[in-house]
């Protein structure tokens, strides 16, 4: 085998084995749990993780779980787990800690520099040292957004353990800022659901207040319990208790038995149960026993298991990256060595001096630093290791209706709405629908039937929604009566936190159903329920029609531009100035004349006729005879070579295609002008999108539109394409593509859309939150999608019922080609026609110059010479062919010879 062979198979194997090693000694990286006996689910979702990980995920490196279990509360079990997870060399503990054991958890850790990581409640610390990171965040400040929203101003604390204890000094820290000092705190201590109840029952009696608000800082268990007790007594008056459950897991409770409405019920849900990523995990785990696997077997998990679950993927998305920028980086801090021997390098606890784990700190900043989508949203950590960005759902059940969705925090409360009340399930009655009166889709008869028939009832009605409508309702087998919205507005939140329009009306319970065209929002979609879009559209921009531009007698000179046909005009002069002072100075351009004696062809106007003639490419009867003047004929013809055939390529371009001419063509046009006005509804959707926009373009759009004077803001759509009819192009409406479409098909067909869709939503139809016939609205639109027929609708109201089918609706470029017409080349026929005139002009003038100047020769009258030459030029051959007596005209050369290329010309007189 050659050397060269021999020595790459040597570098294979050497590298190969290298990486195998490398790779060998991280295949197992030990970890250690502590958890308390009683919180089996967190500990069983916390093995569930790490056994899926070694299972799925273990591209790199597997995870040797070390667990004990221990009575947290006591101090000496807990210091004895710690000491036996250090000493089997473990990177990272996970657990639990109880309030008064958690100093002695923390100080063993730092100790040591071991990360811990726990989903225990968070203590307020305020240096960054501390190797505990906290999964569970710190939300006292969300509790008392949510109050101060609400108006709570005194609220009753309630708690039962050292946990509630610390999140009421959490809440007291808070209350001392100025934007919560409105509220008033007191404070309860309980031991039994029993005699939560018993103070409630005596509030009841006493207190003469309309609403008692309450903060329930109890278990799980607790909770469930004083609820079952309010529930069962009908002699408390429910309705004035509002409970704020404190824990960050309200859809745990049980409480189905009050979704129909009994207890005024708040409180914030950590894990989306709606989150794409949730679902994934709830279907590998609703499939484990949940004897073996606590909290397994269903579609629901409690926070804390939740958050354990994301502990130990916090861990292993920070290894990672960290092993494969050093693969040994561990090796000498875990249990196993290089060669998997088994030798234990674990730090023990008694040993002097003290051994940190030397990794401890540097895995700790990366876990503080890492950012991923877990279950319980956004994990990422400030530098004191609490959690951050975090997203908590605030879900209500009133008395009223049951649970929903009513808000968000994410530093701050969002979109917290007021009370919805649910509509009650009948399938029998029939259904209000709402809509608003708008072209095409909602429009009442004017006048009586053909048949004289004055329409009533939904016959009034008639339009897309109406069609739409009238499908939905065979499908899902429900009756109906159609209604238009009382103030005419779509929906808009106010400033009150009251919804006007067809939104107002679903929230208020004046309408069952609302079928027109509602745009599906996120701000709508909080406060009432949309089915699937009906309805594809997005933000256009309509202008007036611009006018067809009339053919251009001069259309053959646009393939150049005037400042072409300008250089081309100066070069053209210009070389036949070159040329004839070339042919001028170069002796090979003089020649002996047989009747004038020396000559040269190339005078000024010659010069002029032989570029001319290589410009029109039809050449000329002289050319130049030196090398000079040939060079200035060569690159001339060069240049006509190249102008011509780029006229002629561009020639067919410009005079076949007819263009519609519009100053703005995209959003970017009119937000760089002042020129054309713009505007849109000033409520609704489109509002909503430009004043909410976190791009450039459209926020500098909305304020241009904010600031103008008398304001382009207009109070409905047809007033908008009024306004655009009646401005001469100097404004531009943006509205829905669809309804642009509509109103361009409208006679008298001057109005058009130009450039390309904003932005990207749909019409739904809506219902109410909790209503039943969501589902059913939903699948009926699916159906109509699937079979067709909202195509069929579409096509029917928009083109079969335009009235422009001879326009294009859009603006578009280069439309195509059409034959010529005489306007499009009138001009070269104008050119022809100019230049026979003019030709006929200079005979005249030449005919009468030359009986001028030989009447002066001749010695006769200007008469007389002029006589003579019309003669001649109507009877030229008949007089040449007669024999007459001629002139005699004298000729004398020059005095002095000249010599000319050896020739040699002396003095003559020629009598002629």
């Amino acid at each position: 085998m050659p050397v060269n062979n021999l020595a790459a198979v040597f570098l294979h194997y050497w590298v190969a084995s290298h990486v195998f090693i490398g790779i060998s000694s991280l295949r197992k990286i030990p970890i250690g749990s502590i958890f308390d006996t009683e919180s089996r689910e967190i500990e069983a979702a916390f093995r569930y993780a790490v056994i899926r990980f070694n299972k799925v995920d273990n591209d790199m490196f597997e995870l040797d779980h070390i667990g004990d279990s221990v009575k947290v509360s006591d101090s000496f079990e807990l210091s004895t787990a710690i000491c036996s997870q250090l000493s089997k060399g473990v990177a990272t503990i996970f657990g639990i800690s109880n309030t008064s054991t958690s100093p002695t958890l923390h100080s063993y850790c730092d100790e040591f520099d071991m990360p811990f990581i726990t989903t225990s409640l968070a203590r307020n610390v305020t240096t960054p040292s501390s190797m505990v990171l906290h999964m569970r965040p710190i939300y006292a400040r969300a509790i008392l957004d949510v109050m101060r929203d609400m108006k709570w101003q005194i609220i009753q604390y309630v708690y039962d353990s050292e946990e509630g204890l610390i999140r009421l000094q959490q809440l007291f820290q808070e209350l001392n800022s100025a934007e919560y000092r409105d509220l008033d705190v007191d404070v309860k201590k309980v031991t039994s659901a029993e005699s939560v109840f018993a103070s409630l029952k005596q509030i009841d009696l006493e207190d003469e207040k309309d609403h008692v608000n309450i903060l329930l800082d109890l278990p799980i268990e607790k909770t469930e319990k004083l609820l079952h007790l309010m529930g069962n007594d009908q002699s408390i008056n429910r309705g004035s208790f509002n409970f704020f459950i404190g824990g960050l897991g309200l859809l745990e409770l049980n409480l189905t038995r009050y979704q129909n409405g009994g207890l005024n019920i708040i409180g914030y849900q950590m894990v989306d149960f709606s989150n794409l990523h949730v679902k994934v995990f709830l279907q590998h785990w609703e499939q484990f026993d949940p004897r073996n696997w606590p909290g397994a077997g269903s579609q629901k998990i409690t926070y804390e298991a939740a958050l354990a679950i994301d502990a130990v993927h916090l861990f292993t998305k920070t290894m990672h990256p960290i092993l494969k920028m050093d693969g040994r980086m561990f090796r000498e801090n875990t249990r196993y060595s290089l060669t998997n021997s088994g030798r234990n390098m674990g730090t023990k606890c008694m040993a002097h001096p003290v051994m940190p784990f030397g990794q401890g700190i540097h895995l700790k900043q990366a876990m503080r630093e890492a950012k991923f989508e877990g279950l319980t949203g956004t994990v990422s950590f400030d530098e004191y290791g609490y959690r951050k960005n975090i997203s908590l759902t605030l879900m209500e059940l009133t008395m009223n209706r049951g649970m929903a969705k009513i808000g968000q925090w994410r530093g701050k409360l969002e979109k917290l709405k007021p009370q919805i009340w649910r509509q009650e399930k009948n399938d029998t009655r029939i259904q209000r629908i709402t809509t608003i009166l708008t072209e095409p889709y909602a429009m009442e008869h004017k006048a009586p039937f053909k048949d004289g028939k004055v329409p009533t009832g939904n016959d009034r009605y008639y339009g897309f929604c109406i069609t739409l409508a009238e499908k939905v309702a065979k499908i899902v087998h429900m009756d109906y009566i159609i209604q238009v919205v009382k103030d005419g507005k779509y929906g808009k939140l106010l400033s009150n936190d009251t919804w006007n329009g067809m939104v107002g009306e679903l929230i208020r319970h004046e309408a069952d159903i609302v079928i027109a065209p509602l745009t599906i929002t996120a701000i709508r979609e909080t406060y009432i329920d949309f089915t699937k879009p009906f309805m594809s559209l997005g933000i256009s921009i309509m202008v007036k029609r611009p006018e067809d531009q009339e053919p251009n007698v001069f259309s053959f000179m646009d393939p150049l531009s005037y400042e072409i046909w300008m250089c081309i005009i100066f070069a053209y002069i210009g070389v036949s100035v070159v040329l004839f002072l070339v042919s001028r100075f170069s002796p090979y351009e003089w020649h002996v004349d047989d009747e004038s004696g020396i000559s040269n062809d190339f005078t000024i106007s010659n010069s002029l006729w032989f570029s001319l003639g290589a410009f029109m490419q039809q050449g000329c009867e002289i050319s130049p005879r030196s090398i000079s003047g040939r060079i200035v004929g060569s690159v001339w013809w060069f240049f006509t070579l190249i102008v011509i055939s780029s006229y002629t390529a561009n020639l067919a371009a410009f005079l076949t295609v007819e263009r519609m001419s519009s100053p703005i063509e995209s959003a970017e046009d009119l937000a760089k002008q002042t020129e054309i006005q713009y505007g849109i509804v000033k409520s609704g959707s489109t509002y909503d999108f430009f004043r909410h926009s976190k791009i450039a373009l459209y926020q500098k759009m909305f304020a241009y539109m904010t600031s103008q004077n008398p304001s382009v803001f207009v109070s409905s759509e047809a007033e908008g394409v009024q306004k655009v009819k009646d401005s001469e192009g100097k404004y531009a409406f943006l509205l829905e593509s669809t309804t642009n479409d509509y109103y361009n098909q409208r006679q008298p067909c001057d109005t058009i859309k130009v450039g390309s869709n904003l932005d990207s939503k749909g019409f739904g139809i809506a219902t109410p939150i909790g209503s039943e016939m969501r589902d059913h609205l939903t699948l009926a639109v699916l159906e109509l999608r699937e079979n067709g027929e909202l195509r069929r609708m579409t096509d029917y109201w928009w083109k079969e019922k335009g009235e422009c089918k001879m326009f294009d609706t859009t603006l578009k470029r280069d439309s195509g080609q059409n034959s010529l017409t005489l306007g499009n080349v009138a001009g070269i026929f104008y050119i022809l026609i100019g230049g026979l005139i003019l030709a006929v002009f200079m005979v005249l003038t030449e005919l009468l110059y030359k009986s001028k100047i030989d009447s002066k020769r001749m010695k006769t009258t200007f008469a007389s010479a002029l006589r003579s030459k019309t003669r001649l030029s109507f009877r030229g051959k008949q007089e040449s062919e007669t024999p007459h007596q001629h002139q005699s005209y004298s000729y004398t050369a020059p005095s002095q010879v000249i010599s000319l290329d050896g020739y040699a010309t002396e003095n003559t007189h020629t009598q002629v």
